[in-house]
Order: C-alpha cells, then sequence, then structure tokens
C-alpha cells in the first residue's frame, strides 16, 4: 500500500482535561499518514485520480480549532473517521501531539490512532 504523509501541521485549539486547557488556545501539531493506492495518479497527473492533500488538512484544521474536546484521543479518533469517508483512502493514522503547561517540562504528550476502512 502506498502513502500520502502531511507532517507537521500545526493548529490553534481548546483542548484537555483541565478547563484551564479549555480556556485559551494551545498549539497542537498533527501528522497524517494515508493509505492509498497511489499507481493511478502515478500515471495520470490528475487530482481527481488521488486524495487531495488539502482536504486531509482542511479535516484537521476544523476539528482542532473546532469544539472542545477532552482526550487527544477523541480528537483523533474523529479526524480519522472523517478522512476515512475520502475516496481512495483505505487506512489513516493520525497522531496529535501537544505541550501542557500543567506537565512542564515536556517536549509533548501525544497520541497516535490507526484505523483502516472496514
Amino acid at each position: 500500500m502506498d502513502r500520502i504523509l502531511l507532517e507537521g501541521m500545526s493548529f490553534q485549539g481548546r483542548h484537555g482535561v483541565r478547563a484551564a486547557e479549555r480556556e485559551r488556545p494551545q498549539e497542537f501539531k498533527v501528522d497524517i499518514e494515508v493509505d492509498c493506492d497511489l499507481s493511478r495518479p502515478g500515471i495520470s497527473d490528475r487530482i481527481e485520480d488521488t486524495v487531495d492533500y488539502r482536504e486531509v488538512r482542511a479535516i484537521a484544521k476544523e476539528l482542532i480549532e473546532g469544539e472542545s474536546q477532552k482526550l487527544l484521543e477523541t480528537l483523533a479518533a474523529r479526524i480519522a473517521e472523517r478522512v476515512l469517508q475520502l475516496q481512495y483512502v483505505a487506512g489513516v493514522s493520525v497522531r496529535i501531539a501537544k505541550s501542557p503547561e500543567s506537565m512542564q517540562p515536556i517536549a509533548a504528550a501525544a497520541v497516535r490512532i490507526n484505523r483502516t476502512r472496514v
């Protein structure tokens, strides 16, 4: 299976278990890997024959900048569900990381989930 990778996306959101985490926006780093067959677009050179990176990024942006969630797991699962609905997507891996103020010093607290089309 081929893979499209979107690495190092950064969005501001209000997510966390603690109320203080939901009061002020904080930075969330997102990496998404999309499993799909890239043989057709490799020949055709047509965006219509592949997964549009812009759509994948837009899904992550909308959900990170949208309604507050308590858990990174919830955010990652919702992003994965939406990406799996896109044409040509066979599977997706979503990694979300943040640097919670309450856990400093820490480089990141992160989750990675993997989902496949049933």
